[in-house]
């Protein structure tokens, strides 16, 4: 089922043991289009603290409830390796986190998930002895935020056509299968999905998006929100 994203955003995350706080934001790649991370506000139960929880922890999604089920403890949590902030998820970060966890790492193997086109949903062991690496700030930026891509330009092969206003996510696989743009006075000012195979590159330096057809062709392709 796919949903929007901007939906998600302030759902609560509820562990085996309790609740952990909400959903500040997603973080995808940029190659496979998939929600790698969410990120989340702990609120005061982890004082100034954001944590990362990855697709390979999420149980039920309950959107009436406005609700994510997360299969990991809060002291599993607690312990997981910290991010900083003010600065890019390095993939040193990455590998420290999933050999925390005992996941498969997604860069390694064919699929969307490594060896597999969906993430592990099996519980972690608990209390993994974690590698103390130092993160590496020079690492390749490949992760993006959803909220930061929000608002890129919209570029087809013949011109801009408008800005990302939101995303669409599959509960299975969690991949981003469709961009909703806001276009401009070319299309009527019409919000429309664009599927994110679709798409030719994101620029993060440029803050735009590139879509490998014309404005004829995303006319013929896309089609129009149901708001």
């Amino acid at each position: 089922m796919l949903h929007t994203i901007n939906d998600l955003y302030g759902n609560k995350l509820i562990a085996k043991d309790g609740e952990i706080g909400h959903i500040k934001d997603f973080y995808f790649d940029d190659k496979n289009w998939a929600i790698r991370y969410i990120v989340v506000n702990t609120g005061s139960w982890l004082t100034g603290r954001l944590v990362l929880i990855s697709p390979h922890a999420f149980g039920t999604l309950e959107p009436k409830d406005e609700t994510l089920h997360v299969k990991l403890t809060r002291k599993q949590i607690e312990n997981s390796p910290s991010i900083a902030t003010h600065r890019p998820v390095s993939r040193q970060y990455e590998e420290d986190y999933h050999i925390y966890y005992g996941w498969p790492a997604y860069w390694e193997g064919g699929g969307m998930w490594g060896a597999s086109g969906y993430p592990v949903t099996t519980s972690p062991p608990l209390g993994q002895d974690r590698p103390h690496h130092g993160h590496n700030q020079r690492d390749d930026i490949h992760l993006h935020s959803t909220t930061a891509v929000k608002g890129y330009h919209l570029h087809a092969s013949d011109g801009e056509i408008g800005k990302v206003c939101g995303f669409r996510v599959n509960d299975t696989t969690w991949a981003i299968e469709e961009l909703i743009a806001m276009t401009g006075h070319w299309y009527s000012h019409q919000k429309i999905m664009i599927p994110t195979a679709m798409i030719k590159r994101l620029s993060y330096e440029e803050s735009n998006v590139v879509i490998r057809l014309t404005r004829a062709q995303i006319q013929q392709f896309t089609h129009i929100e149901v708001v």
